[in-house]
Formats: structure tokens, C-alpha cells, sequence
């Protein structure tokens, strides 16, 4: 992966080193490095929000009640909208209802969202 500015044909200007015309040029470099910590967790609850199955890939929520807290969270605000993306917290937060089921995928808030919702709609 390139992890230096590249210049933009034509014009010369600097874009960012995943060719994004935006400021994230200015962030940390280890933010733009590829991680096996993309997603942060994977979460399916019913309709009524309790948790069927959640797996947590890194210490954001460390205890149940956190993430139980932020279940609830995200589906007070996820579900009864037809959008597919939210932003909650400080993470990006990728979702999709199926029938009486409601499947999560949570990213970091420099996630490419149509790469997390890729994975949503996939599966």
C-alpha cells in the first residue's frame, strides 16, 4: 500500500494515499495501514433487541453490560429506519433487517462503509 501523498495527474495537487480527494491525508498513518481489526464487532438481534449472537473483536466494549448497552443503542436508532449506514458513537455501523432479524457489522470511523456494507449485503 502506498503510504505517501501522491500527486494527482494534471493538476499536482496531493491526494491521500487511497486516491481520496478529502483531508484524510492528515491522519495518522497507522489509521490508513490495512488491519485485521477492520471490524470491531458483529452483532444479530432479534426484533426486539436482545442479543441472539455478538462477538466483539477488540476492547471498545469490554464488558457484556457495555455492549449490551450499546446494542441496545444501536437498535433504538436502527430500527425502524431503511437506511443502511449509521454512525453512533464514534464508529461506523453497517446494517441490514432480514425478516425479524437485525445483523450489525461495526467498523471504525475510518471505515469504507460500502466495503463493511459489502459484507452485510453478501451475507
Amino acid at each position: 500500500m502506498v503510504t505517501e501523498p501522491v500527486r494527482e495527474a494534471g493538476s499536482g495537487d496531493e491526494i491521500c494515499p487511497r486516491r481520496h480527494s478529502c483531508c484524510c491525508c492528515n491522519m495518522d498513518p497507522a489509521a490508513l495501514e490495512p488491519s485485521l481489526y477492520t471490524v470491531k464487532a458483529l452483532i444479530i438481534l432479534d426484533n426486539d433487541g436482545e442479543r441472539l449472537f455478538a462477538k466483539y473483536y477488540d476492547g471498545t466494549y469490554p464488558s457484556t453490560k457495555e455492549q449490551k448497552s450499546f446494542e441496545k443503542n444501536i437498535f433504538s436508532k436502527t430500527h425502524k429506519n431503511d437506511s443502511e449506514i449509521a454512525f453512533l458513537e464514534g464508529l461506523t455501523v453497517i446494517y441490514k433487517n432480514c425478516v425479524d432479524l437485525y445483523f450489525y457489522i461495526v467498523g471504525s470511523p475510518h471505515e469504507n462503509e460500502e466495503e463493511c456494507g459489502e459484507e452485510v449485503s453478501d451475507g
